[in-house]
């Protein structure tokens, strides 16, 4: 009886860095529909709030978008991933809101954990563990199943690719930040409205789009080791 040979090593699903990152940042986006999902019962609380000051009319108005939008999805048999961001984002927008009695108020959690992921993004390009890395880590099953999730960092043209996209999302806070702080500032409802939804997906849309654009020509292996996909000089890129 021949003896059989070593088993083959499944070729990773992602084998370049540029195409996990695409990959992984379409999952995390959501598309427009789990955008909305997760930002329209927020914004119907403020809005039915802001025009009657009634807060189970507010609540109510909330819950009613957030349960079609999970019978949808049930029916559909898909995930509630966004629905379920939203009921948490309306809970904390209402909190801030009816405690202060200021309809603005309940965009300030929204204001401060963009904050906190502008800085936190940052932090992480000038330490060199830049969140897009850690996201292609997470993302990379091969590296996870043989217990080595953090390979890439091993990478020195992976680490600037990952810095390099990371800096786009630090933008991205930047914009949000630069823009609705001001506004909660003014007490400005209507503007911070209008900001929560060109600032949500519209804004991801542009910044996935720079991303890909940066990505288009890359070849950057996932696994330093991995001879199978050369990398490109990214100085050019």
């Amino acid at each position: 009886m021949a003896a059989e040979g070593p088993e083959p090593i499944a070729a990773p699903i992602h084998p370049t860095v540029e195409a996990l990152i695409r990959h992984r940042l379409g999952e995390t986006l959501g598309g427009l529909r789990g955008s909305l999902e997760a930002a329209m019962p927020m914004l119907a609380f403020v809005i039915v709030w802001s025009a009657t000051r009634e807060r189970n009319l507010a609540i109510g108005a909330a819950a009613v978008l957030t349960v079609a939008f999970a019978v949808v999805r049930l029916v559909q048999r898909q995930t509630l991933q966004y629905v379920l961001g939203g009921v948490f984002a309306t809970a904390l927008a209402a909190f801030f809101a009816l405690r202060s009695g200021n309809a603005e108020d309940a965009f300030l959690p929204g204001i401060l954990t963009s904050l906190a992921y502008l800085i936190g993004s940052l932090v992480s390009v000038l330490v060199r563990w830049p969140v897009v890395g850690l996201m292609v880590g997470v993302a990379d099953q091969a590296a996870v199943a043989a217990g080595d999730p953090f390979r890439w960092r091993r990478n020195a043209a992976a680490v600037r690719v990952c810095s390099r996209l990371t800096l786009v999302l630090v933008a991205v806070y930047v914009i949000r930040v630069g823009i609705m702080g001001p506004l909660y500032l003014a007490g400005n409802v209507a503007g911070l409205t209008i900001s929560k939804v060109v600032l949500g997906w519209p804004l991801w849309v542009g910044a996935v789009a720079v991303m890909g654009a940066m990505l288009l020509k890359g070849h950057t292996p996932i696994d330093p080791d991995d001879e199978l996909v050369q990398p490109v000089d990214i100085s050019r890129t």
